[in-house]
């Protein structure tokens, strides 16, 4: 995975020549869907576009997210272009792709994060075995940014309090149901990460936690391991087993056609 992580900064260096901003983000999508493509269970799909619930109206406005991880077996819609809607009932994690991370960026993705874990999904379930994560996960993938992950976390404070984020408290007995009320996790290739602490795995302690109730937050400056941790959050968050399927009824509630006969 270090292997990885530093191939995927080598080869973004390429399109770093190009001349305008678009060009040099787009391919590195490109290189992040790659490996996530190579490296995901098969039974979830690599997108790119918007999520939707049963209350999505066409046509309103919907942030676009770079790549969406998916699971196979519900629909999806073609906008076309490479472009889809995804159901929010089969988007497990969102990533937002950036060549070098700012504090713009980091508000956008926020925004969109919260968008995203404020739809409903509707579904119908038998039962379940592993950790289901409590809302859609949402990370931010960079391949350049401040040289201290400390700076990414004073942004994320700032901006939280700017657009007020403020019930990210996680109860004694709840880390693994409390949803995190923004982006779940932030990597900076070669340089760190910065997660929030709900997951099943990690670098905290109960420890550590009984002796540090109000932290949320785990960061780290390190120029190994980033890759390696988004890849295990992802594959704990897709490596369950859960009976459940979409419950369509809510979607079709301005579903209507005039002159039905019954016989």
């Amino acid at each position: 995975m270090d292997a990885n992580e530093a191939s995927l900064v080598a080869i973004s260096k390429v399109p770093a020549n190009a001349g305008h901003s678009l060009h040099k983000g787009t391919p590195r999508e490109a290189f992040i869907r790659g490996f996530l493509e190579q490296h995901l269970p098969a039974d979830v799909a690599i997108g790119t576009g918007e999520i939707i619930d049963a209350t999505s109206k066409p046509g309103e406005q919907r942030n676009q997210f770079d790549i969406v991880i998916y699971r196979k077996n519900y629909p999806k819609l073609d906008f076309g272009g490479g472009v889809s809607g995804f159901l929010i009932e089969s988007v497990i994690a969102t990533i937002e792709v950036k060549s070098t991370l700012t504090e713009a960026d980091l508000a956008q993705a926020i925004s969109a994060a919260r968008n995203a874990k404020a739809l409903a999904p509707n579904v119908t379930s038998a039962f379940h075995s592993g950790y289901i994560p409590p809302k859609v996960l949402n990370y931010v993938v960079a391949y350049d940014g401040p040289a201290y992950i400390k700076t990414i976390y004073g942004w994320l404070n700032k901006i939280h309090d700017e657009i007020g984020v403020t019930n990210l408290d996680i109860p004694p007995g709840a880390r693994l149901t409390t949803p995190s009320q923004s982006v779940d996790g932030i990597f900076v290739l070669n340089k760190g990460f910065l997660y929030f602490d709900n997951v099943p795995f990690g670098f905290a302690t109960d420890e550590w936690r009984s002796a540090n109730p109000s932290a949320r937050w785990i960061f780290a400056d390190t120029s190994s391991g980033n890759l390696l941790l988004l890849f295990l959050m992802l594959q704990t968050a897709t490596a369950n087993l859960s009976a459940k399927w979409l419950n369509p009824v809510p979607y079709l509630a301005s579903f209507t056609v005039a002159g039905v006969n019954f016989g």
